[in-house]
């Protein structure tokens, strides 16, 4: 059976090489075979070394808002590039053509907004079932946006890290390249992976596609079906890699199908990077303190009453936000959602007092949030805090030039990281958190916000306060 891995678009497909030095430790050359859009390489990544044995480097998106911050609208419109893809390859109607997109990803401030609002008011019809999953943490947003675009019978859930205390996982698998390899499945109704429709997996990136291989094992054995459809923005498969794809095709009696923006292959010349001792400049210890207050919005959104553990034994009683997708949706959650999304956007947009603001989602919470940020205005961009280690550096062109680490709020025993945001640069800060936790283990988040030296920074709580909040904290 033959894997079908790009779709012809108006544009003749641009095979193209690029090297990339890194530290002058690493060198990476990406053969790229199909680029049907003639999308420029940098304006979809940077790169940066990664502080993991297993990978060396990481494409950092310039599309995702997760370590370098965009305008909300383009990660939105990632997603959406995807979804017409997958329109196309299954030949239904379109509703805004990929030109457009890319247009609007390369030209946001132009035309970013009309785009999505077009793709909004009229979503591409789409007859037949399909379920989407979206991997976390860097596609949880980006699985979302893909499904949402579609008008019909579809659903969508993301994998998470997360263990819920009163559910069982009912998929499970591991993630080959990752500093965190464990994936869990977590649905209200174990029916919500029944049926023979087609599964989308959605990443942002694909390797070796092992992740993906490891997936379509867990759920054909429990769940089988026919068809199994992977969409990523980029795919670096090797030709060894592929024949993996061709060979459990041919075990399970299956069909695969690769989506992708670009396509093309990857070679990597020489060691992984142990250290890199390049701060980052100082802002002057005289700067104003920041501004830190609290809001809540739970009030605008629905909740799954459920709690979570993490590896020390703490519990979070906290309730998580329902109709994020990591316990599953259906195609009639949407308007409901996008109806909270603009109840909370209106609130938050108000409280506004600067020009320059950066929204911030956390961890897997990056969907609900990137909506709210693309709907409070003018002079926002959008970022998400994250577990994946990088390398800073000052060097030109490189990716990550800031970086701060903190103890994740969720699991102090779990390092979180939060990039690119030079002190002082910002207005205001827009933080979104699911859930509340504790002072204690909020604390060292709050102190890597306050470093920034942004003069007000809003911290924005989808759950019930917790017993010891304070309403306003001034360093």
């Amino acid at each position: 059976m033959k894997i079908k891995t790009s779709i012809p678009c108006s544009f003749e497909s641009v095979k193209s090489k690029h090297t990339y030095k890194i530290k002058d430790q690493l060198e990476v050359i990406v053969h790229v075979t199909s680029n049907p859009l003639n999308l420029p390489m940098d304006e979809l990544f940077l790169m940066a070394a990664r502080i993991n044995k297993k990978r060396s480097f990481l494409f950092v998106s310039k599309v995702l808002g997760k370590h370098i911050p965009v305008n909300p609208h383009v990660s939105l419109l990632g997603g959406a590039a995807l979804a017409v893809l997958l329109q196309q390859e299954s030949g239904g109607p379109v509703s805004v053509d990929l030109p457009e997109i890319v247009q609007a990803i390369r030209n946001p401030a132009v035309y970013a907004a009309d785009v999505y609002a077009s793709l909004k008011s009229s979503p591409l019809l789409i007859d037949q079932p399909h379920l989407f999953i979206g991997f976390a943490e860097t596609a949880t947003a980006l699985g979302h946006s893909m499904y949402e675009v579609f008008s019909g019978p579809t659903r969508y859930l993301h994998t998470t890290r997360e263990s819920i205390r009163e559910l069982d996982s009912i998929l499970s698998f591991e993630e080959e390249h990752s500093h965190a390899t464990a994936h869990r499945c977590y649905a209200r109704d174990e029916r919500f992976f029944q049926g023979t429709q087609p599964v989308v997996l959605v990443d942002d990136e694909i390797t070796t596609g092992k992740t993906a291989l490891n997936m379509i094992r867990d759920l054909h054995m429990k769940f089988p079906r026919s068809k199994y459809i992977v969409a990523s923005l980029l795919d670096w498969r090797s030709d060894a890699d592929r024949e993996q794809f061709t060979m459990l095709e041919a075990e399970l009696d299956i069909e695969i199908v690769c989506l992708s923006l670009i396509e093309g292959q990857i070679e990597v010349h020489g060691s992984s990077i142990e250290y890199m001792d390049e701060a980052a400049p100082s802002m002057n210890a005289a700067a104003e303190p920041s501004t830190i207050t609290k809001h809540y919005v739970y009030n605008d959104f629905d909740h799954m009453e459920v709690s979570s553990g993490n590896s020390l034994g703490d519990v979070n009683l906290n309730p998580y936000v329902s109709l994020t997708g990591r316990f599953g949706l259906q195609y009639g959650d949407n308007s409901l959602l996008d109806k909270q999304v603009q109840q909370s956007a209106a609130f938050l947009g108000s409280l506004r007092t600067g020009a320059n603001t950066l929204c911030i989602g956390t961890g897997e919470f990056m969907y609900v949030p990137m909506r709210i940020a693309a709907a409070m205005g003018d002079g926002i961009l959008y970022q998400s805090t994250t577990r994946s280690p990088i390398h800073p550096s000052q060097e030109v062109g490189y990716a990550i030039r800031y970086r701060d680490a903190y103890t994740s709020p969720e699991d102090p025993a779990v390092m979180n990281f939060l990039y690119n945001i030079p002190p002082g640069h910002y207005d205001e800060l827009f933080v979104f958190m699911e859930r509340e936790a504790s002072s204690e283990a909020e604390s060292p988040f709050i102190e890597a916000l306050r470093r920034t030296h942004t003069p007000h920074i809003h911290l924005v709580y989808f759950s019930p306060p917790v017993n010891d909040v304070d309403k306003e904290l001034t360093s």
